[in-house]
């Protein structure tokens, strides 16, 4: 077409050489990016859409639309919210070959573009190619090229990702651009993948206003952060057997309650609370130490002779309160990794309760509004315990922290609980590609209950 114009607009492009070969790449979704091999996974499929390219002004040539044959490939199928998924978009058929005789050089071009989110999450994805193409001969076809990017899965339920719209960059002589869109956006469907909810810290909690009394006493139990408006049951515990003082209560608004408990049983050595039928540990509290104190009257001449244990409190401490991560390569991203300041627990409560560590961490802030998600943090805990305590200490496991929460560390509840513990994780934050340079920070708090 545009060879058949005047001589001396034949000269023109002679003279801009470059910006043909720019132009020529940039009219096609296709760049010389090849899909690496098995990346495409059978969930997936191959989309057709209508492209709208325009090429940079220098190439006088017109806008070209064409018909795009596109592939959207992901890590994960099943991600958890707060888990990341990187995303692969790979061009298997532009919509053009090269225009022109001229042939164009190896590793010239730039890749980069969007993949639009649909479904139970909206937005969409930036994606970015190698700058590695072969050689395109005069009048050939464009190979395939990919993309990849990721994101953060903000919520459960099926989320469609379509391809979008793309930029070709080119370096031949001179640094072009040219934007190509869909025309109808959005584009097909090409990939779909399930959200499951990331179950969060059991934040729920449990106070008593004694820890001890004669057969008969109420003991006030005090509840915080239960699901509100819910009914809870509060039972008094022998070990892991709950015992004959039971009661429900229902939480207010903010998932508060007081619960007026009276205790006659005197294998009772302890109390928990929880929502729903039975006692599950992800939806209740305790259980929190309590003492039956026998009021049996002493026989005629004799002596009760007693002594006690005075209970301690849970509590921890942590070596310090920075953690530097290791620095990555703009352009390369990868793994900034660390290790966490150790962490000791001490539980001298004396009753049958384990207790829990969790983390939850921020989003990464980082230079003029730059930001790295708290989905991309993950540790690999790791715990010890002093010998001779009672309790185990069992490490969380290992991956995504997040902003929902993971556990970092936990003991079981028993008969007779505590001890004390170490614990430390190796950490990790997956740092994109060309995330702006500088500093970032995020806060990790830790809660122990």
């Amino acid at each position: 077409m545009a060879l058949a114009r005047s001589r001396a607009a034949a000269r023109r492009r002679r003279r801009w050489t470059a910006g043909l070969g720019a132009t020529a790449l940039a009219l096609t979704v296709g760049g010389a990016f090849a899909a690496p091999a098995g990346a495409l996974s059978t969930a997936s499929q191959a989309v057709e859409f209508q492209t709208h390219c325009i090429p940079p002004p220098i190439a006088g040539i017109p806008p070209i639309d064409g018909t795009t044959t596109a592939q959207i490939t992901v890590d994960k199928t099943a991600p958890k919210v707060g888990e990341t998924v990187t995303v692969t978009y790979t061009v298997t058929k532009p919509a053009a070959s090269n225009p022109v005789d001229l042939a164009l050089p190896a590793d010239i071009m730039t890749p980069s573009g969007k993949v639009a989110l649909t479904g139970a999450q909206t937005g969409s994805v930036t994606v970015t190619g190698e700058k590695k193409n072969p050689p395109v001969p005069g009048k050939g076809s464009f190979p395939a090229f990919s993309m990849k990017g990721t994101f953060t899965v903000t919520s459960p339920g099926a989320i469609n990702l379509s391809p979008g719209d793309y930029n070709i960059h080119t370096s031949y002589i001179m640094e072009l651009d040219t934007p190509c869109t869909v025309t109808n956006p959005p584009a097909p469907v090409s990939e779909t993948v399930t959200a499951a909810a990331q179950p969060g810290a059991n934040e729920r909690s449990l106070q008593l206003d004694n820890a001890s009394g004669a057969p008969g006493v109420r003991v006030t139990v005090s509840g915080s952060k239960f699901t509100p408006l819910t009914e809870v049951t509060v039972v008094g515990r022998a070990g892991a057997a709950e015992t004959a003082d039971k009661m429900t209560v229902t939480t207010d608004s903010e998932g508060g309650f007081a619960a007026r408990l009276k205790v006659n049983d005197k294998a009772t050595s302890g109390i928990v609370a929880y929502e729903g039928a039975a006692w599950d540990p992800e939806k209740g509290a305790g259980p929190v130490a309590y003492q039956v104190i026998d009021d049996t009257p002493t026989p005629p001449n004799s002596q009760k002779i007693s002594a006690s244990v005075k209970a301690g409190e849970l509590s921890m401490t942590q070596a310090g309160d920075a953690v530097q991560l290791s620095a990555v390569d703009f352009g390369q991203g990868g793994a900034a990794t660390g290790a966490l300041q150790t962490v000791t627990v001490k539980d001298f409560r004396g009753g049958p309760a384990g207790w829990s560590l969790t983390g939850k961490v921020t989003d990464f802030t980082g230079p003029a509004g730059a930001s790295i998600g708290a989905g991309k943090f993950s540790w690999t805990p790791a715990c010890t315990t002093k010998a001779g305590s009672p309790s185990t200490c069992v490490p969380g496991t290992a991956g995504t922290v997040g902003g929902t929460g993971a556990t970092l560390a936990s003991t079981s509840n028993g008969t007779v609980t505590g001890g004390e513990f170490t614990v430390d994780a190796g950490l990790s934050l997956d740092v994109p590609a060309f995330s702006a340079p500088g500093s970032y920070a995020g806060v990790l708090t830790l809660t122990l209950s």
